[in-house]
């Protein structure tokens, strides 16, 4: 699985969610504006549309108005009143493409005076190139008392096919159909100019978004490079003094070796070696004391050995590999009570799982250096540790009932001490809480299921019968 650094997690967790505000944001101006242009270009269409339908309507009127009189003395089959009004509709144009036709109720066109091809030919079931009837439409509307109609037709002035709405009264007594029509193209086409001008304002703002976001996406990413540099700095920081507090903690612990070594298995040797000297010298002599010699060289020779296997112990007890946690705290808290006098408890819980040797040194370590700080610095008088098995891992408690951390002489040192046990504890991803109060400090530390063995793996362990 792909692993990100703390300075990609940081960028991802300012962008993503940036990233997604901003789609939403845009997706959401983008419809919201097309729906408000939607709702006024259709408005604006119906009210073009309404005023071209009146306009209409006025045309055919004042037609009507021409020819009325004639049209009312004339009998229904008055050819010279017919033909004397086909010449005043005609003649009737308005406009680059506005003129006036007739047809009869049988479809035959009687004027059209700029599609002079119509004129005299049957147009019953004339269609447009939509497939919208058109002759037999007009006549239906003209007998029915006359309204409106659309289709496509050519335009007289290009010759090409263009929406038109046409509006039609009837002549009963003649069977007549009496029209004109406005060609409404540039209508569709001012309002397609306003959707594309539209469409191009929402581009417009997508854009400046798009912008908006790449300048913030450029101050996340300057802002987290900076970030990571800083981080990058106190983490070298840190690291720089934790290897310094590594080096100072190997160099006192070879001081500390090194002192009991010459102050104490030193000294016992020599003592050795002055007793077995001593001891020749009077067996040479035929001194009955020589045996006492060898026998107190042979006491201070188990006295070194003693020495030598405390030391060992103190820097890796064996007990720790070949028993377990819960013995090697156990026997680190009766040398403990034995040689400061301080009352110490220890108690375990049986539990079936088991820790691995990377959890049992740390929390070994976090023993020894807590009883370390109470042995320095607290003036306890009680020592209580508890090892035990929990759902969430391996936990113990140190509690002693001493001055507390604040009030300790020696704060400096244990510091250095708290903060070595937290750093064990944090590399094996547990928790370490230090509560303290001037009746006592508290230690807890918890190491997670993730560093329990499974139950049928052998270890080192096997033998052991409590929480490690």
């Amino acid at each position: 699985m792909l692993r990100l650094s703390y300075g990609q997690k940081l960028f991802l967790l300012a962008t993503v969610p940036l990233l997604i505000s901003v789609a939403m944001i845009s997706v959401l101006v983008a419809n919201q504006s097309r729906q408000l242009a939607d709702r006024e270009i259709a408005a604006l269409e119906t009210k073009l549309i309404e005023a071209k339908r009146a306009e209409l309507k006025n045309y055919l009127s004042i037609a009507r108005t021409a020819f009325v009189n004639i049209y009312g003395r004339a009998a229904p089959d008055d050819a010279r009143a017919k033909l004397e009004v086909t010449r005043i509709l005609a003649a009737m144009l308005y406009g680059q493409d506005g003129y006036f036709f007739v047809f009869d109720y049988d479809g035959t066109n009687l004027v059209a005076p700029r599609q002079t091809q119509l004129i005299g030919r049957d147009w019953t079931g004339l269609r447009d190139v939509n497939g919208v009837p058109v002759t037999d439409e007009l006549i239906r509307i003209a007998r029915s008392g006359g309204g409106y109609h659309e289709f496509d037709w050519p335009k007289p002035s290009t010759g090409e096919t263009a929406p038109m709405i046409a509006y039609v009264n009837g002549l009963q007594d003649w069977r007549w159909v009496v029209g004109t029509g406005i060609f409404v193209d540039d209508i569709r086409s001012s309002v397609a100019a306003a959707r594309a001008e539209v469409e191009a304002r929402i581009r417009t703002t997508t854009y400046v978004i798009l912008g908006i976001t790449i300048i913030a996406l450029l101050a996340v990413f300057a802002t987290g490079i900076v970030l990571n540099i800083r981080e990058r700095r106190l983490a070298d920081a840190k690291l720089k003094d934790l290897t310094e507090r590594i080096i100072d903690t190997q160099e006192e612990e070879r001081g500390r070796v090194a002192r009991e070594l010459h102050d104490g298995i030193s000294q016992i040797l020599v003592s050795v070696r002055y007793a077995l000297d001593l001891a020749q010298h009077r067996l040479a002599k035929g001194d009955a004391r020589a045996a006492d010699s060898l026998d107190k060289g042979a006491a201070a020779l188990g006295g070194a050995i003693s020495e030598v296997r405390r030391i060992s112990r103190d820097l890796r007890p064996g007990v720790l590999d070949d028993l377990g946690l819960g013995p090697a705290i156990k026997s680190l808290t009766d040398d403990f009570s034995a040689r400061t006098g301080i009352a110490t408890e220890f108690e375990t819980v049986v539990f079936r799982g088991r820790l691995d040797e990377e959890a049992r040194i740390a929390l070994y370590r976090v023993a020894q250096e807590a009883l370390t700080n109470v042995e320095r610095h607290a003036n306890a008088t009680l020592v209580s540790v508890q090892l035990r098995g929990s759902r969430t891992g391996a936990y113990m408690r140190i509690a002693d009932d001493g001055a507390g951390i604040d009030r300790q002489s020696g704060h400096a040192a244990a510091g250095l001490g708290l903060r070595n046990m937290t750093e064990r504890v944090e590399q094996l991803d547990g928790t370490l809480r230090i509560s303290s109060s001037d009746r006592g400090t508290v230690i807890e530390a918890l190491v997670p299921l993730s560093h329990m063995l499974r139950p049928g793996r052998r270890t080192n362990e096997t033998t052991e019968k409590e929480s490690a």
